[in-house]
């Protein structure tokens, strides 16, 4: 299970960059590694060998927010790019659109792609050079210290899984009561598959 998000707020990376595919987000020789955790240290490797990149900029060491640009995400479907941006302290992520594959895996990994019109994002990418940017999953709305507004849409159900800090996981264990209830149902009616109704005897 995830931590239940339901406002992000802080600096934002202000990018905007656009069709950043997935091996720009973890290279691929990242991807040996089984586990998720220190996937942060290779994110967006080959922009941050460049000086004076935005990730480096002490201004926004931490930000919890990332604004980049069209067609974020693009690319293989390696799940592995929601999982070094989340290592990396990223909680939400804007753009005018995402891959579907990345959205996806974003939402199952406790990442809120939002969604606005490029005009919204040139302006947040300028407005959180200097201030801070919240998403609120309660209002859908993304604020800024200079009082812009922007709405934004999102999946109820995904919003609500969000909210709950619930993963595909968490979403079945909440069904465990009427999970046991069924099987108990089921084997009753019938037991050859559950197994309770063969012969000890009989070799399987």
């Amino acid at each position: 299970m995830a931590d239940p998000i339901t406002r992000v707020s802080g600096r934002a990376y202000p990018w905007g960059a656009k069709n950043i595919d997935t091996d720009i987000i973890i290279p691929a020789h990242w991807l040996k590694t089984t586990t998720r955790e220190g996937l942060g240290k290779g994110a967006f490797e080959t922009v941050r060998a460049v000086e004076g990149n935005v990730f480096d900029d002490p201004r926004y060491t931490g930000a919890p927010i990332l604004i980049a640009g069209d067609n974020f995400g693009c690319g293989s479907s390696r799940e592995h790019a929601a999982w070094a941006i989340a290592d990396l302290g990223i909680k939400a992520v804007i753009a005018p659109s995402f891959s579907d594959i990345f959205s996806g895996n974003a939402f199952k990994n406790g990442i809120v792609p939002v969604v606005l019109p490029q005009a919204a994002v040139d302006r947040l990418v300028e407005a959180a050079q200097d201030g801070d940017v919240t998403v609120d999953l309660e209002t859908m709305t993304v604020t800024t210290s200079y009082q812009d507004r922007f709405e934004f849409q999102l999946d109820a159900f995904r919003r609500d899984c969000l909210m709950q800090g619930l993963d595909e996981i968490g979403l079945t264990l909440a069904q465990d009561t009427a999970i046991s209830k069924f099987e108990s149902a089921d084997a009753m009616h019938r037991p050859w598959i559950s197994g309770r109704g063969l012969d000890a005897s009989v070799a399987v």
